[in-house]
């Protein structure tokens, strides 16, 4: 088998996984089941996968992939001052993260496992994160609305400050308005650390 056919398996595999994970939960999907979706024995699914878990990390990368160029796209529209992008990635962070969480619950059981026993999945993310607020911050200090010394560094910390809206499981905790004023005030308080003076 080519390793073109191999891979094309493989993505057979992994979107047949998130399918179940989405609709029964990562507990409830057994490796048999998976096989049977792709007309596979399970004894064969095991020539691609070592387990589901390592299903599960496919899935986790290819769905923050998604993800990450969702928000790249946001940021990245025509005319946007780099203030404008910044306001854009944070509340884009948030209804990405609140539509996926209501929409598919059973997801956020795939999210806590991988975060959990897969940390270089999540750390990549992170760097993923941390590039495009990057990018968007060098784009301020181009056009002269931020005075940022240390871009990346100061991408880290935006970062950081946004782990209310990226984590599902904060969603409870307040109404989806109260999320929308509470981002939209922290990036009135990012801007004004960040505006040149």
């Amino acid at each position: 088998m080519s390793s073109s056919t191999e891979q094309e398996l493989r993505e057979r595999i992994r979107d047949a996984a998130e399918e179940r994970f989405r609709v029964f939960g990562y507990c409830k999907t057994t490796m048999a089941e998976i096989a049977q979706d792709v007309s596979m024995s399970a004894a064969n699914l095991y020539r691609y996968f070592a387990n589901k878990h390592d299903i599960a990390a496919e899935c986790a990368n290819k769905c923050m992939a998604e993800r990450t160029a969702w928000l790249r796209e946001r940021i990245r529209t025509p005319g946007l001052s780099a203030a404008e992008k910044l306001r854009a990635f944070v509340l884009g962070t948030f209804e990405y993260t609140y539509e996926r969480a209501t929409k598919e619950p059973k997801m956020n059981e795939l999210v806590e496992i991988v975060a959990r026993e897969r940390n270089d999945i999540v750390h990549h993310n992170i760097k993923d994160q941390c590039a495009l607020i990057a990018e968007i911050l060098a784009h301020g200090n181009h056009t002269g609305e931020f005075a940022v010394e240390n871009v990346i560094d100061t991408a880290r910390t935006i970062l950081a400050t946004l782990t209310l809206f990226e984590v599902p499981i904060f969603l409870p905790l307040y109404a989806r308005e109260e999320f929308v004023q509470t981002a939209n005030n922290v990036v009135d308080l990012l801007l004004k650390g960040l505006q040149k003076r």
